[in-house]
């Protein structure tokens, strides 16, 4: 078993017990677990807390593939947005069912999503199981207006919380202005408030790319700055990619408690960049993993994420050791869940929720896997995705033997195919 507690322990002949509710409220070894005449699920190989994706467009599985050999601007206004804009929610829900599913199967239980036609994407959550931080888009580029104002975007979702509050059993509520670069200063700031005034996550994307933050650079010399500036980091902020910062921006998320997603993949792959994570470690800012959207990214996959962090982490600083098998689990669980200031996510311990994983041990990339270490590292940097057999949310099993248990594959992945075919030119 690994609880990802801060040690990032192995725990040898493990118990975990849950409640009624889906609650843990033991982990420890099966010689000090108290007496229960409940069910016993006994299971060879390892158990771990469900993997946390702090940054996805998960629904825009549908355009995997679209415009892939592109820069991030032109790839969003050339191809990104006039496919988006054909997109019902429909298609959104069909898309978004695929991708929970293709989520679970990695060992993902908990997304972070900045996407549009909110109710579509909690149909398909509630669908298959699986839990997600929903923070709708609010937008005000070009064409984006046939979903309504800024204000009218922003106003949706405050209705939506103050209805069903920010959390409400697997679904938490948020807000996700896109960036500095597609609203104006005083849709950021409103923005800001609405989501401090309910204790709700801010989910937005900060200096992904060079060029994407020059007006915000020549006003107040970062988007960081002009985020401040606007006070729109006095509340719970995640800051996706944050790849363009300067020393005193990383001290400026630090002093703030601003988190940040890091998606080495995507950043890659759109020759955005690298972020700085070692630096942002160092100064105490939280960082979780993202795999942003699978068209950008292009898989859902929060292993691949990890091992390519702790790659990239070591080539740029030149230290073989910049990140360590057991600090890329953490950053996968426990990290990623106090990213966005969630203490019942992301680790095995009681009262948080029994969000399970299951891997499969009895495959050669384990060498020795009775050694702590060795386990470890053979799991991060040799394993991952594919060994995922089983998975639980909230007690519940939602993958059994690599299928979903709520729906079924097959016509999840026919029916995103369908929308895909459809969007295709």
């Amino acid at each position: 078993m690994l609880p990802c507690d801060a040690a990032c322990s192995v725990l040898r002949d493990g118990v975990v017990d849950v409640s009624a509710e889906g609650r843990i409220t033991f982990v420890g070894p099966r010689a000090q677990a108290p007496a229960s005449d409940a069910p016993v699920h006994a299971l060879p190989g390892v158990l771990l807390p469900g993997l946390v994706n702090t940054h996805a467009h998960t629904p825009m599985i549908a355009l995997r593939g679209a415009g892939g050999d592109l820069p991030l601007l032109r790839w969003l206004h050339e191809v990104m947005w006039p496919m988006e804009a054909r997109l019902t929610g429909d298609d959104v829900r069909a898309a978004m069912t695929a991708g929970c599913v293709e989520l679970l199967r990695t060992g993902c239980t908990t997304s972070v999503e900045m996407y549009f036609h909110t109710q579509a994407v909690l149909d398909a959550v509630h669908a298959v199981g699986s839990r997600v931080v929903l923070t709708p888009g609010v937008i005000a580029a070009p064409g984006w207006d046939r979903l309504g104002t800024w204000e009218q975007m922003r106003d949706g979702i405050s209705a939506r919380i103050d209805a069903d509050g920010v959390v409400n059993g697997r679904v938490e509520l948020g807000y996700g202005p896109h960036s500095a670069y597609t609203l104006p200063p005083e849709a950021l700031a409103s923005i800001g408030e609405h989501a401090r005034a309910r204790g709700a996550l801010l989910h937005v994307h900060v200096a992904e790319a060079a060029e994407e933050d020059a007006a915000a650079r020549a006003s107040h010399g970062s988007v960081p700055a002009l985020l401040d500036a606007l006070g729109v980091l006095e509340g719970r902020v995640l800051a996706a990619h944050s790849i363009q910062l300067s020393d005193d921006d990383i001290a400026l998320f630090a002093a703030r408690g601003t988190a940040v997603a890091h998606c080495p993949g995507s950043n890659a792959k759109l020759a955005a960049g690298i972020a700085r994570v070692t630096a942002l470690r160092r100064a105490g800012v939280r960082v979780g993993l993202g795999t942003d959207g699978p068209a950008s990214g292009d898989d859902l996959d929060v292993w691949a994420q990890a091992r390519l962090a702790g790659l990239l982490a070591r080539v740029t600083s030149g230290d073989a050791a910049a990140l360590t098998a057991s600090e890329l689990l953490l950053m996968a669980t426990r990290d990623g869940a106090a990213a966005l200031g969630r203490d019942d996510l992301g680790a095995l311990e009681p009262g948080r929720w029994a969000d399970l994983v299951h891997v499969d041990l009895d495959d050669p990339v384990f060498t020795d896997p009775a050694d702590d270490a060795q386990l470890l590292s053979n799991l991060v940097w040799a394993g991952g995705a594919r060994l995922v057999r089983d998975v639980w949310v909230a007690g519940e099993q939602v993958l059994a033997a690599g299928e979903p248990t709520r729906v079924t594959r097959a016509q999840t992945t026919a029916a995103v195919r369908e929308v895909a075919t459809r969007l295709r030119p």
